[in-house]
């Protein structure tokens, strides 16, 4: 039997084709490492302008007696804890892999994002208790230093959001999309700081304050809700929900020589390297090199799968065979 193991981070190439393998240097997928410079100073300079925000909304959060201000300089604070957790992050992922770690430390960018999740439940937990007590009591708050520092807040966060979502990585990588919820979170809650000061400002009717920590709270229960699942779906080892597995699985079979595909499997290792197993049967008249070349071939240009390992079998050890009802 013969495998075929796709990975540009390859360096045993010499020696693995000895046993049988066949490799193949490519450039695609791990869109991730091409950009992790980039996601270190866009994680660096969220990090210091969200610590030096956080330190003025917990001054003013105090002087004011805002809740909404203190809900923020709370969300403030997981932040910085997030966005310091995301860098250590992308600094183990570039560790190279070791015989004990073969993948490398890639998954140390999906943990920090599920830490960055269950962060962000805390915190709407934290602001829902606390908008509770006020409820009950409400106090007496200082619109107008409120309004001022919730404003410089909304600005820091709408830059270091822009800063975190340029080139579209927000949506590729979890790690830092898990620090842009955390401030686009900073962004909304400041927002509602704002709205919560004009009512108190205008009316007098200090019950705003709670209200809109609650909205705030709702929203970001939203958000972590949506990390977590993404995240625990990557650690489970499911198939990415842009990859129908039964239209990979449909499409090697129409490869010319294949009889069966079966034991496939398709997952995601981080965000952006997506790995692909599975075993082939095949007709033992075809070339399996040349089985081998097509099927790496076809699962590139049709899924962007770059990092694939295959196995040739030339006895069909299974009795039923997949069918190409679409070639």
């Amino acid at each position: 039997m013969l495998r075929l193991h796709e990975d540009r981070h390859d360096h045993d190439h010499h020696n693995d084709h000895e046993h049988g393998h066949d490799h193949h240097h490519h450039h695609h997928g791990f869109g991730h490492h091409r950009h992790g410079g980039d996601d270190k100073r866009s994680l660096t300079i969220a990090l210091t302008i969200t610590s030096i925000i956080l330190v003025a909304e917990v001054i003013g959060g105090f002087i004011t007696n805002s809740l909404a201000l203190l809900s923020d300089a709370a969300h403030m604070f997981s932040d910085v804890a997030a966005l310091g957790l995301s860098l250590l992050a992308l600094w183990f992922a570039a560790k190279p892999a070791t015989m004990e770690r073969t993948f490398g430390f890639y998954r140390a960018e999906v943990l920090a994002a599920l830490l960055n999740g269950i962060t962000l439940i805390v915190v709407s937990l934290f602001i829902f208790w606390e908008a509770y007590e006020r409820f009950l009591h409400p106090p007496q708050v200082q619109s107008g230093l409120m309004i001022t520092v919730a404003t410089i807040g909304l600005a820091a966060n709408l830059v270091s959001a822009w800063v975190l979502s340029r080139g579209d990585r927000h949506h590729h990588n979890l790690n830092v999309r898990g620090a842009f919820l955390h401030v686009l979170g900073d962004a909304l809650g400041s927002a509602g700081a704002i709205a919560a000061g004009v009512i108190m400002l205008v009316t007098g009717w200090y019950y705003a304050d709670p209200i809109i920590s609650v909205m705030i709270g709702l929203l970001v229960l939203i958000s972590s809700y949506r990390l977590l699942r993404d995240t625990v779906h990557v650690l489970l080892e499911g198939t990415p929900t842009h990859i129908d597995l039964r239209k990979v699985k449909q499409t090697m079979s129409c490869v010319a020589g294949v009889q069966q595909v079966h034991d496939l499997h398709v997952w995601t290792v981080s965000s952006g390297f997506i790995s692909m197993s599975g075993h082939v049967v095949i007709d033992k008249e075809r070339d399996s090199q040349a089985v081998l070349h097509e099927l790496g071939a076809v699962l590139r240009e049709k899924f962007g799968l770059a990092h694939t390992t295959i196995q040739i079998e030339t006895e069909n050890l299974h009795p039923e065979k997949d069918h190409c009802t679409h070639c």
